[in-house]
């Protein structure tokens, strides 16, 4: 089989598309042929030994897919040969076939597309977490989505209004904002791209505050980092969740008068760790996903398709912070 394989640590550019054998399933794993790839940040960081977890090389990126079960290994009983799912999370997903737990196999219905079914779980299973579990949103509150234009923002700006919130979405361009409101959000916020001096982070603040009213951002989801944090922060509510996501923007320094002054909390987000240590709470929230799917509540925003061959080309996107929405390698 064809797979994109990192040998060395660095860059997309790093990637090399080689042959190499088939795997073969253990006990309670699968072989499932690869259709698509969700492209995320982790997939660019992880190339680069910056990702908390270090795989042994050669492997491939790639956290989440979807595609046809071909093989069961021993003990499997709830998947058969030929049922179309996604997996997620995954490990060396970029690749024409891969392995993966039969528990983190979730089956598809016939009518979702195999792009739709492989930008799903990750992006929308980590801003359900946050939004519900972490944050416990409520209806009738602010929610500051920054990011607001990629996949977690996108996902976050979706459930956030299917939750019932007010829905403020904060993006670096015109284009990103535009393609948030498509997905539901209220109003929008466009911040500066690069770092922000002390004036610009002042003004940011003061754009944030005029978006989300009078009593400020009850929640924030912050997929961003860097210096947009704190202008963030600065702008919550009396009593305020601060969700910690990613950092697209880098990590940042938050001063801690303000979680004080605020009386707010900063709350960390790792998805991947909850799906291991609550596998049954993650079931529910993976059917909670697939009904609003099927209800036609949220649909993931799949805006490139890149070959196998230029997947190195799709994980540039993201560390360009140029993509809108969902990336997704196709293969096959």
């Amino acid at each position: 089989m064809k797979a994109l394989l990192s040998r060395q640590p660095g860059g997309p550019e790093t990637l090399t598309l080689e042959e190499i054998p088939d795997p073969s399933p253990g006990p309670g794993e699968v072989r499932i042929g690869v259709r698509a790839v969700g492209v995320n940040f982790p997939d660019l960081l992880i190339i680069q030994d910056l990702y908390q977890i270090k795989p042994p090389r050669p492997f491939s990126p790639g956290g989440e897919l979807a595609g046809i079960v071909e093989a069961l290994g021993d003990g499997v009983a709830n998947l058969k040969v030929g049922d179309r799912v996604l997996v997620s999370p995954v490990r060396s997903a970029m690749a024409e076939k891969a392995i993966a737990h039969a528990g983190n196999c979730w089956k598809i219905p016939d009518s979702m597309p195999f792009d739709d079914a492989a930008a799903l779980l990750m992006t929308y299973g980590t801003s359900q977490h946050a939004l519900k579990d972490r944050a416990n949103l409520r209806v009738g509150e602010t929610l500051l989505v920054l990011g607001a234009g990629g996949g977690v923002g996108l996902a976050a700006v979706e459930l956030g209004k299917s939750m019932g919130a007010r829905v403020i979405a904060a993006a670096s361009s015109a284009e990103k904002l535009a393609l948030a409101r498509e997905h539901g959000a209220d109003d929008g916020v466009q911040y500066p791209a690069g770092a922000l001096d002390k004036n610009a982070a002042r003004a940011l603040t003061d754009s944030f505050k005029a978006a989300c009213g009078a009593q400020g951002a009850h929640v924030i989801y912050d997929a961003v980092g860097g210096d947009y944090s704190e202008a963030a922060l600065r702008a919550i509510a009396w009593q305020g969740r601060h969700l910690v996501v990613g950092f697209t923007a880098g990590i940042p320094k938050l001063p801690l008068n303000l979680p004080l002054l605020k009386g707010c909390e900063v709350v960390g987000v790792f998805w991947g760790e909850f799906t291991h240590r609550f596998p049954a709470q993650h079931a529910a929230n993976v059917a909670a996903l697939m009904a609003l799917y099927v209800d036609g509540k949220i649909k993931p925003a799949v805006t490139e398709r890149f070959p196998l061959a230029r997947g190195g080309e799709a994980i540039a996107r993201l560390g360009s912070r140029s993509a809108r929405g969902k990336v997704v390698v196709t293969v096959g």
